[in-house]
């Protein structure tokens, strides 16, 4: 364009980072990465890095969770973008912009370090502090997002394998909402909801309890929740 100066502005990088969850041990894990190199050598942070010029930021997002960790299929049911984090001094480079996404995994791989990564892990949530740049508050808001939209939308199923039991879906609600759900109040909600699940004929799984084996589900066709399921913690446990 004539007349237009693209050095007149200085320039800013622009980056990626990634808060993807999963359950292990029916608790919330969000996977992270050892800084390879500085700034923050050593420091534990959330995948992500820059943005190539000719990708968008979604495709940035994805190559580099395959490249720091080796999670090559990650093209899974969720990834959205959370926010953009701009506050001038979060990165000592120089003035980088991040676009920040969440992702679900249900029952991934062991990951592996790569590219500026030197080791990658799913780490408790509760136990993830400390880390690199603003990633402690990238963290927070990412969890306060998939917590709230479990409220309003099916997207608990998305920590589940193809097929589940309620059983094993009402463990997603308290592991992401630190909380403990009434059994059969849960499971009464569930089944009034319009597609929110499918039973999967003839199959069951036993739970290891000493009942009869778990009935199995799926994942409904609905995406969102009405009514909604909302966070109602039995007296006496923390909400």
């Amino acid at each position: 364009m004539r007349g237009y100066d693209k050095h007149a502005y200085e320039p800013f990088a622009v980056t990626v980072d990634l808060a993807v969850f999963t359950l292990r041990a029916d608790a919330l894990h969000v996977l992270l990465v050892e800084r390879g190199q500085e700034p923050y050598a050593g420091r534990w942070a959330l995948p992500g890095g820059f943005v190539r010029p000719e990708e968008s930021a979604e495709t940035a997002a994805r190559r580099e969770l395959a490249e720091e960790t080796g999670l090559t299929d990650v093209t899974g049911p969720y990834l959205e973008q959370l926010r953009t984090y701009s506050e001038p001094g979060r990165d000592p480079r120089m003035r980088v912009v991040s676009v920040a996404f969440a992702a679900l995994l249900p029952g991934p791989p062991e990951p592996r370090g790569g590219s500026d990564a030197a080791q990658a892990r799913w780490v408790p949530c509760d136990e993830a502090r400390g880390l690199a740049f603003d990633h402690d508050r990238i963290l927070a808001d990412a969890r306060d997002r998939v917590g709230a939209e479990l409220e309003h939308t099916c997207l608990a199923t998305a920590f589940c394998p193809a097929e589940f039991t309620l059983g094993e879906l009402q463990r997603v609600y308290e592991a992401v909402w630190g909380t403990t759900l009434d059994r059969p109040n849960f499971r009464r909600k569930v089944l009034a909801t319009p597609g929110f699940v499918e039973p999967v004929p003839g199959a069951a799984r036993l739970t290891g309890g000493r009942g009869k084996p778990a009935a199995l589900y799926r994942a409904g066709p609905a995406a969102a929740l009405r009514p909604p399921l909302l966070r109602t913690p039995r007296e006496g446990h923390p909400a």
